[in-house]
């Protein structure tokens, strides 16, 4: 098989700067989450790891529905390229803070928040623009790259970050994240795509209702995204609040956790490289079924397995979630269409991402209450179950792929 085969995307001019571009500041933003946990924990708690993880989510929640607006009005390339350049800003103030000195809880806070605000403007911008800058009939490869690049990223940011930690100061790895956000506006300032200023009249709120309407209109769309709204918390405010704090109980500390998130990036890897050729007949069973693969890291982190196991755990989560974000993606893409599809997509995102400030901010407290075995095995059953109930939904189960490159056909 030729590699033109599996890559011919990356032969498309936009794609490829834009492909350059997210890899990079991917491998910045894997660093981050290490880093600035462990940050935090030289003289903190749990509890305010998941204060700092639920300031950096609020304002992304927030602005979700904002920043899906603009995108459909205004260029999604400049939208990217400003929300860039706010998060590049905002890691190397932080990073530059904890390097000279130990900032205070709020100023992680007040940091990662600026974080957010600019995420909440650039991820409905990704997911309408990746269409622009790709041919159609490469459009579901273009996502397998994407998810390709963001799993390698997922295995060098957290294992970099680990080995600067145990040599240095976090500091580093933050800065390091500043300056890979910055290689992503440059990618992005090069792309060159035709945008025509939209001549819409229309309201701010007249857009918003517009995006609700057919966000609501597509059974397969909302069910997909109340479930993950729940999964979302169950997965990430245990798995992201918790294990930096046993991996430095018992597990060997930042490097351990490091190398535990790189077997994550890595199984992420295989999904990606696997969905480069894969068009399953059913994608949105798929691709449901995929996330249920998260329940193996939980179970091994509660029962404080060997951290091979629990990397190996990882390791297999991660390629069901790219199997996930593959054929969502691509799912979204090609029924949604273009003119709403940045605030469809904000919907998307507010719904999954409405309960996890909240999850990240009471896991602690909670499993000082319940213990950390406990509430971590009951988040696995809680998976299954919000999993499980998904499944019953026809329109989930019974949308087919394209035998071609026609739009993907749904019972909505």
């Amino acid at each position: 098989m030729q590699l033109n085969e599996w890559v011919g995307a990356l032969r498309e001019r936009n794609f490829r700067l834009f492909f350059v571009g997210q890899t990079t500041s991917q491998i910045g933003s894997g660093m981050a989450p290490v880093a600035i946990a462990f940050a935090v924990l030289q003289h903190g708690t749990a509890s305010d790891v998941g204060f700092v993880s639920a300031s950096g989510l609020t304002p992304l929640v927030v602005l979700l529905l904002v920043g899906g607006v603009i995108a459909d009005r205004f260029s999604r390339r400049v939208v990217m390229l400003s929300a860039d350049l706010l998060r590049t800003f905002a890691e190397l103030g932080l990073g530059v803070w904890i390097f000279l000195a130990t900032p205070p809880l709020w100023g992680f806070m007040a940091l990662a928040a600026a974080v957010g605000i600019g995420t909440a403007f650039f991820m409905p911008a990704l997911t309408g623009l990746v269409p622009q800058v790709v041919s159609e009939t490469k459009l579901l490869q273009a996502n397998a790259l994407n998810s390709l690049s963001s799993s390698f990223a997922g295995i060098i940011g957290p294992a970099i970050a680990g080995i600067i930690i145990a040599v240095s100061n976090p500091g580093w790895a933050v800065l390091v994240d500043g300056a890979t956000y910055g290689v992503s506006v440059v990618s992005l300032y090069l792309i060159s795509i035709e945008w025509i200023p939209s001549e819409s009249v229309e309201t701010f709120l007249f857009q918003l209702r517009t995006g609700w309407t057919e966000f609501w209109s597509r059974t397969w769309l909302w069910v997909i995204v109340v479930e993950f709204s729940c999964v979302n918390v169950l997965i990430f405010a245990p798995m992201f609040v918790l294990g930096p704090v046993i991996a430095k109980q018992s597990l060997g500390g930042a490097p351990a956790w490091g190398l535990i998130l790189a077997l994550e990036g890595a199984g992420s890897v295989l999904g990606g490289l696997v969905m480069l050729r894969w068009n399953p007949t059913r994608p949105l069973l798929t691709a449901t079924l995929a996330t249920l693969l998260w329940v193996f890291p939980l179970v091994a982190l509660a029962m404080r397995a060997h951290v091979l196991i629990i990397g190996v755990g990882g390791f297999v989560a991660g390629f069901g979630l790219t199997v996930f974000g593959t054929l969502w993606a691509t799912t979204m893409q090609r029924e949604i269409p273009s003119e709403v599809l940045s605030r469809v997509s904000a919907y998307d995102w507010f719904g999954s991402l409405v309960f996890l400030p909240i999850g990240m901010a009471v896991v602690g407290p909670i499993q000082e209450v319940c213990g950390m075995t406990t509430t971590i095995v009951g988040a696995a059953v809680l998976l299954a179950v919000f999993v499980g109930g998904t499944l019953l939904f026809p329109s989930v189960t019974g949308m087919r792929a394209p035998a071609d490159n026609s739009p993907m056909s749904s019972d909505a």
